[in-house]
């Protein structure tokens, strides 16, 4: 399906292509992503190509590597080769359909690194996918989340498509303004996503999504955090009163000795140091105290 007259380059958007996405494989990568945010994460996807217009993916597992707000590492060749080696010993049969990752707040698009990842893929299953989901955006059971596959260079010279089997399902969602401004048509393609989720995994993935809301303040239960915090508070009591009495054993003699504003340690070769022990404890329990305090306020709003 070619662009409209007057326009400079074909529509791409669209290759009659869908990727299916199953539930356990969709949360996995939203909870994934929103473990690294602020940064990106990555993994792979597992499953098959079922005919020329369908990828089914059914799993994913996340990938080591070194990610920055905007950007992610090439995949670690070795760990995928020793993940695939133990999958296949538990009976998983399915094959790396493409990648994933995240981009937490700013929407599914693919940077000029994730498009030179994306080929190397390509490179090895020239129908290799790349998905993007954004974990910040995708809250209350709404997931924001695309596929994309490169075009290759000759094709965008000629200005042909991909393929020439289309439809219209993917022109009913219509491409944001930054995915287009970051080449979407020029240097890749949106395929088309669809996951069926049954009530039990959509109430799972609101789940998730209430979550993710929370970004990361979610606090412990207030009867767990104040017996920790009982529990700290005792240590210190414990530590305050050997430091007392390790002060009282002091010669007294020493004690004269010292300079006037010198703050002079007691002895304790061979056992715990109380004064030491005691600013620790003291310190940490402010810290705790403190955030505990933070994160119930931040909560409750």
């Amino acid at each position: 399906m070619g662009g409209a007259p007057g326009q400079d380059q074909p529509d791409l958007m669209d290759t009659s292509e869908t990727v299916h996405i199953s539930s356990v494989a969709l949360i996995k990568m939203l909870r994934h992503g929103r473990a690294g945010v602020p940064l990106e994460v990555m993994g792979l996807m597992l499953g098959e190509f079922v005919d020329d217009y369908t990828v089914r993916v059914v799993d994913v597992f996340a990938m080591p590597q070194s990610g920055t707000g905007v950007s992610v590492e090439a995949v670690d060749p070795v760990f995928q080769t020793r993940m695939m080696d133990m999958l296949k010993q538990v009976g998983r049969a399915e094959t790396v359909v493409g990648w994933y990752h995240s981009h937490p707040g700013f929407g599914p698009w693919l940077s000029s690194v994730d498009v030179s990842t994306q080929g190397a893929f390509e490179a090895l299953n020239k129908r290799a996918v790349a998905v993007v989901v954004d974990p910040i955006q995708s809250v209350r059971g709404k997931v924001v989340i695309d596929a994309f596959r490169t075009i290759p260079a000759r094709t965008a010279m000629m200005m042909k498509e991909p393929r020439e089997t289309t439809s219209n399902l993917g022109h009913l969602q219509k491409p944001s303004l930054v995915a287009l401004i970051h080449g979407l048509n020029r240097h890749y393609y949106s395929i088309a996503i669809a996951y069926d989720l049954l009530p039990d995994e959509q109430a799972a993935l609101t789940a998730v999504s209430n979550e993710l809301a929370l970004v990361g303040s979610a606090t412990a239960r207030i009867g767990d955090a104040e017996k920790d915090r009982l529990a700290m508070m005792m240590d210190v009591a414990a530590m305050s009163e050997s430091y007392a009495k390790a002060v009282c054993s002091v010669n007294q003699k020493t004690v004269a000795d010292q300079k006037e504003g010198d703050d002079k340690k007691p002895p304790v070769t061979g056992k715990k140091d109380p004064r030491r022990h005691l600013k620790q404890s003291s310190e940490e329990l402010i810290n705790v105290s403190c955030l505990n305090m933070f994160k119930q306020a931040v909560s409750s709003v």
